[in-house]
């Protein structure tokens, strides 16, 4: 893989503390390749430091998010292969030459997994567990870390799904369940995350609903037909054992029981509109 055909972006928000050095072992490292700094409205020194190293800066006059820095580095970028990382310091830019030798072997993405223990306290190791596992399930296929954001990506596939990707912290689950849904293959490569510098923009309060809300992305991506045909189940389920409840000890059919099988026919017709507006959105992607 030739590095001149390679863009390597950094979203970065308030990064300083570790853009630095991060920049300075980049050049090190790969000093033929591109290497896009995105900064999403930072007031620390991130104009000073790009700068000062020499680096492309592409400055968003307000913090627009995480999804967004990554969008405006894909567009900007001019290699063939995109290369996406934290700008924080937690990944090893020596990782980047095992990703494209995945490329290399004809996967269109390879992804920089971190280890369970290798998240940033209990929580997010668990939410992570639990986001990977029903990725998973979905996908038929073992995802070893859903949310990386250290990520190769061959630059052509990756722009047909620009349009689907949010502006907040949920574009590698979004981007993810696009290329499985269009049939583009994906690999994993183990990583060691380090201790980031500097403090996380995410907040467990603040951002969780929003990885919740991650939950409902990843259905309505990839198949939404088999998020939405348990939950329908389990309303008719819950409306038939109440039935057989109140009928044997009342002898009658309850407003209760009449609103969960409302509820499984609803939730069943969701699904199938769901899943025709999916397949339109990837129509384009599959020719």
């Amino acid at each position: 893989m030739s590095f001149e055909s390679l863009s390597i972006i950094l979203p970065a928000k308030n990064e300083a503390a570790g853009l630095e050095l991060l920049l300075v072992r980049l050049h090190q490292e790969m000093p033929r390749a591109e290497i896009i700094v995105v900064d999403d409205g930072s007031t620390d020194e991130t104009q000073d430091i790009c700068e000062r190293l020499g680096t492309k800066r592409i400055a968003h006059p307000y913090s627009m998010g995480n999804g967004a820095a990554v969008k405006s580095g894909a567009r900007s970028a001019s290699g063939e292969i995109l290369v996406f990382m934290d700008a924080d310091g937690q990944h090893d830019p020596t990782d980047i030459a095992r990703l494209l030798e995945r490329l290399d072997q004809g996967y269109d993405m390879a992804v920089g997994a971190r280890p369970h223990n290798n998240h940033a306290g209990k929580h997010r190791a668990l939410a992570n567990s639990f986001f990977n596992r029903l990725a998973s399930w979905m996908v038929k296929h073992r995802i070893e870390d859903l949310t990386s954001g250290f990520r190769a990506v061959r630059a052509d596939k990756f722009r047909r799904f620009l349009h689907l990707l949010p502006n907040g912290f949920s574009y590698p689950t979004t981007i993810t369940m696009s290329f499985f849904r269009a049939g583009f293959p994906v690999a994993y490569v183990p990583i060691q995350a380090r201790k980031r510098e500097g403090k996380s923009h995410i907040r467990l309060l603040r951002d969780g609903t929003r990885f919740l809300l991650i939950i409902v992305r990843i259905g309505t991506l990839y198949s939404p037909f088999r998020l939405f045909l348990p939950v329908s189940l389990t309303f008719f389920l819950m409306g038939l054992g109440y039935y057989a409840y109140t009928f044997i000890t009342q002898d009658r059919f309850t407003n209760m029981s009449a609103l969960m099988f409302s509820s499984a026919i609803l939730t069943f017709l969701i699904g199938i509109v769901s899943e025709q507006i999916t397949a339109l959105h990837y129509k384009d992607t599959e020719h």
